[in-house]
C-alpha cells in the first residue's frame, strides 16, 4: 500500500504573538531561509495592529510573527520541506541561532512511514520542527 500525499495544507496563514518581535525576526530570517521561506511583508504598529512580520513564499506571507504577545502553551509549527537534506539544514540552522533541539532529524514512523522531520524548540518556547513526507 502507498503513502498518502502529506505534503498539502489548506491554512491560509498562522499568526503568532512573540513578545519581542526583533528577536523573533532575527532568529526567523536565517532558520527560515535556510529552507527557502523569506520574509514577504512587514507591518509597521500603528493605533489598529501591532507591529508585524510576514514570512512565506514567493510573495504570500504565511506565517507571521505579531508584536507584544506571549507565545502559548504547547505551541508546535511544523514547516514542509521537499528532501531530507533540508531537515537536517532546518535543524542545523536553527542551533545555530539560538534554538534547542528536541529531536535530531530522523524517521518518525510513528506518525506514517515516509515521515523524516527535526524538533527544535526557539529562544521563545515555540516547538518547531521541518519535517518531509517523502
Amino acid at each position: 500500500m502507498s503513502t498518502p500525499d502529506f505534503t498539502g495544507s489548506r491554512i491560509d496563514h498562522l499568526n503568532i504573538a512573540v513578545p519581542d518581535l526583533a528577536a523573533a525576526v532575527a532568529f526567523y530570517e536565517p532558520v527560515l531561509a535556510a529552507i527557502g521561506i523569506g520574509t514577504t511583508m512587514t507591518v509597521p504598529a500603528s493605533s489598529e495592529l501591532p507591529a508585524m512580520h510576514g514570512f512565506g513564499w514567493p510573495h504570500k506571507p504565511y506565517f507571521w510573527l505579531i508584536d507584544g504577545g506571549q507565545v502559548g502553551t504547547n505551541m508546535h509549527l511544523a514547516f514542509t520541506v521537499d528532501t531530507h537534506e533540508a531537515v537536517r539544514t532546518f535543524h542545523a540552522t536553527a542551533i545555530e541561532h539560538g534554538a534547542t533541539s528536541l529531536h535530531a532529524p530522523g524517521d518518525h514512523p510513528l506518525y506514517h512511514d515516509k515521515y523524516h522531520g527535526a524538533f527544535v524548540t526557539d529562544p521563545h518556547g515555540i516547538n518547531l520542527e521541518a519535517v518531509c513526507h517523502r
